[in-house]
């Protein structure tokens, strides 16, 4: 799926800044690592999606191999983070195809 803007640019919620950090211990930088890094995969998310805006959820690795699962839209040509967590077993059992079909 080509969604991702060209050149990819982040746009942040300061309340997402701190919540990632806090519940789940994810910084900005590891987030956005996930963009550059591959595999990268990404899905609709159709049951959040609404009329006015698109939501993804992508599947992906920092630069350390932390798998983590990500929430996204796209506004003004810019990646907005909604939440970024650690896989579930399950995540990382679909991710681990597509690095094995990479």
């Amino acid at each position: 799926m080509d969604i991702l803007p060209d050149p990819i640019a982040f746009e942040w919620d300061k309340g997402n800044i701190y919540k990632n950090l806090k519940k789940h211990q994810i910084t900005i930088q590891e987030a956005e690592e996930l963009f550059s890094n591959e595999p990268f995969t990404i899905v609709e998310d159709v049951k959040h999606s609404t009329v006015i805006e698109n939501r993804f959820q992508g599947l992906g690795k920092t630069n350390t191999n932390r798998k983590l699962f990500v929430v996204f839209t796209i506004r003004n040509d810019k990646i907005r983070i909604i939440s970024v967590r650690d896989m579930s077993r399950k995540e990382e059992a679909i991710y681990e195809k597509f690095e094995t079909n990479s």
